[in-house]
Order: C-alpha cells, then structure tokens, then sequence
C-alpha cells in the first residue's frame, strides 16, 4: 500500500512539475529478473525511474540513510541498504536472490550522483552482480534530471525529465578468458558504454 501511494505521487508529481516521460518503454521488462541500469545525476533520479515501470521494482540506497523516519519508510518502498563500494556481500547476495526470484531491481553504476551531469566510472560492485545475475541488463538514461535538481542545490526546479531505455546490454563480446575482477570490470565497462549510446530523441 504504501510502495503504490508512494509510485503514484512520483508519477503525478512528475508529470505535474518535470513534464516526466518515457521513451522506449518496450525495453522495460514487467515480470521477470532483470538489472536496470541508469546514470546517477539527481535526488530524482530513483522515482523518476521507477514511474517508468507499471509493476514494482526494488531500489538501493546507502546504508547510512536508514535510520530515523527514512530507516521506517524505505524497507515500505522496497528500498535496500547496500555498500556495493566496499565489498557488501551480504546485500549483493540478497540482490541476487531477488533477481532469481524474478524481480526488478534499479542499480546506478556510478554509486553516486554525478557532480556535473556527466557519466562517471562504474563501481566493481555493479559487475559482480551482473557476473553472478544471469539475467537481462537493461540500461535506462536519465536527461533533465541534473537541470531540475542537481546535488549542489537544496531544491527542485521545474523542468523536462526524460527516460530513455535501450535494449538489453550484450555481454557475448567478453572474452571467455577473463576471470574474476577482470571480468566484473570488464560488464561494469560494457554497462557504462551502453549509457553512453543511449541518445535523447526530439
């Protein structure tokens, strides 16, 4: 109750202030395990991305967060505490078990909210996920975003937010002899790229 209460402000509130949209919604799978991957420049980026979807998704957030009134919110919304910068085993297994048992789950590569707008290095930890996953990588980038609420300001702006997903990310091109932290560098690279093609249509 409180997940769709919540999903159903971020959607009104994004059509209503950022003119939200969503293009290419085809590549957004509904009902089975997949990772989706966007860029990180926004407070906004989390519901503006998770408007995109009909079904619910999960999200992750910084362990340091949940504590006070957020620490009872975010376990609602099927927010998870995780450190995917510093080697969490124990959330990246529960992300897996999530993916296994056919659910959504929306990671942001870069870890955290880019300064700038631009696109930053992945985290190994996205990788390691991806590796060990076997599901579909579907990436999302976000435009508008970094305009309407950047990190250095205390509040919103009004604005165009626009979502554009692309087609699953294609892993076959990795060498078979990469191992390891080679080859979760090597998918947190390809994710990246993928990003970068993504393109914002008129």
């Amino acid at each position: 109750m409180i997940y769709w209460l919540t999903h159903t402000l971020a959607r009104v509130a994004g059509r209503i202030f950022f003119r939200h949209r969503i293009l290419h919604r085809e590549f957004l799978p509904e009902s089975s395990g997949a990772i989706i991957v966007a860029n990180h420049v926004s407070f906004l980026d989390p519901s503006m991305v998770g408007a995109c979807f009909r079904n619910p998704i999960y999200y992750l957030a910084r362990k340091s967060l949940f504590k006070g009134f957020l620490g009872w919110l975010l376990p609602r919304i099927q927010v998870l505490p995780v450190d995917l910068g510093k080697g969490d085993l124990g959330s990246m297994k529960r992300i897996l078990r999530l993916l296994k048992e056919g659910h959504r789950v929306l990671i942001f590569p870069e870890g955290t909210r880019s300064p700038d707008g631009t696109l930053q290095a992945a985290e190994a930890g996205i990788g390691f996920i991806i590796a060990k996953g076997d599901v579909p990588v579907i990436p999302v980038r976000i435009f508008g975003a970094h305009e309407c609420w950047p990190r250095t300001s205390t509040w919103p702006r009004p604005g165009r937010i626009t979502v554009v997903a692309g087609p699953a990310v294609d892993f076959s091109g990795l060498s078979p002899d990469l191992a390891g932290r080679d080859r979760y560098q090597a998918c947190a690279d390809l994710v990246m790229q993928a990003l970068a093609a993504i393109r914002l249509e008129a």
